[in-house]
């Protein structure tokens, strides 16, 4: 039988980071976030956001190529 897990997972958590940042105005400093790097990773793998090096930080901004 397989358990059901109790740790959220990184889909799930992915849609309240996409909601932070949203509410942040887009982007937000990586060090203020809150969420799991594997979070962060996911969202970047799916090229939902893109992390920058603005020379006084690490920025996570949501892609607005789309």
């Amino acid at each position: 039988m397989s358990r059901k897990s109790t740790y959220s997972t990184p889909t799930d958590q992915s849609s309240l980071c996409l909601q932070y940042l949203r509410r942040c105005g887009g982007s937000a400093r990586l060090c203020a976030i809150k969420f799991s790097l594997g979070v962060i990773q996911t969202l970047v793998n799916r090229k939902l956001v893109k992390v920058t090096n603005t020379g006084a930080g690490f920025f996570v901004e949501l892609d607005e190529a789309k």
